[in-house]
C-alpha cells in the first residue's frame, strides 16, 4: 500500500500552476506527488474539493434568490480568466487555460440544479479584480462564503480572498503530498 505524506500547503498557484507542477515533477518525480484537499472528516482529490466548492455556491444561491434572478436575466454565460472558459460547460476537468477555473463551472452547475439558465446578453467575468459587472465581485470565490467554515484549515492562508470564503477553503485546505 502506498503511503502519502503531507509536505506543505502550497496555497494559490494561479498562472504559475504549470510551472509549480513541473517543479514538483522535478523534485519528487512525476508520479510521486499529488494535491489533496481536507475538509470535515474526509481528505480527497480535486473531485472532492470541487464538490464542496460547488455546494458552497449552491448554499449561497439558495439564500440569495435576487442574485440568481439578476444573474440569469443579465448574463449570457460566465467565465473566469478567458471567454474560452465557457466551452468547459459543466465539466470541471475541461481546463483550457494555464489557471484552474472552477467558479464559472460551479455557477453553471448550480443554475442547472436550480432549474434556471442564462437568458441575458452579457458574458460576465467572475473574478475579484478584473470583472466589470457588479456580479463579478459578488460571485467571486474570494467573496462567496464557504458554507462550512469550521472545515477551513487553520490558520487560514491569506491572499486576494476574504477569510471564510470559498477561495479561502480551496487554498487553505490544499496539501501537497509526496509518496513515502
Amino acid at each position: 500500500m502506498t503511503t502519502w505524506t503531507a509536505i506543505e500547503r502550497p496555497g494559490y498557484l494561479g498562472r504559475h500552476r504549470n510551472e509549480r507542477y513541473a517543479a514538483y515533477d522535478e523534485q519528487y518525480g512525476a508520479d510521486n506527488w499529488r494535491l489533496r484537499w481536507a475538509g470535515g472528516y474526509v481528505t480527497g482529490g480535486i473531485s472532492t474539493a470541487v464538490m464542496w466548492y460547488e455546494d458552497a455556491y449552491m448554499n449561497f444561491f439558495s439564500s440569495h434568490a435576487a442574485i440568481v434572478r439578476q444573474l440569469v436575466a443579465e448574463a449570457s454565460n460566465v467565465y473566469d480568466d478567458a471567454p474560452s472558459n465557457t466551452a468547459s460547460g459543466v465539466n470541471y476537468a475541461a481546463q483550457e487555460t494555464g489557471r484552474t477555473h472552477l467558479q464559472d463551472i460551479a455557477i453553471r452547475r448550480c443554475l442547472l440544479r436550480l432549474g434556471v439558465w442564462f437568458t441575458g446578453d452579457d458574458l460576465i467575468q467572475i473574478r475579484d479584480s478584473a470583472g466589470t459587472h457588479s456580479l463579478s465581485l459578488t460571485l467571486s470565490p474570494g467573496q462567496v462564503p464557504f458554507h462550512r467554515p469550521n472545515w477551513i484549515y487553520q490558520p487560514e492562508l491569506t491572499g486576494w480572498w476574504q477569510s471564510g470564503s470559498v477561495e479561502s477553503f480551496y487554498q487553505s485546505n490544499k496539501w501537497l503530498q509526496v509518496r513515502s
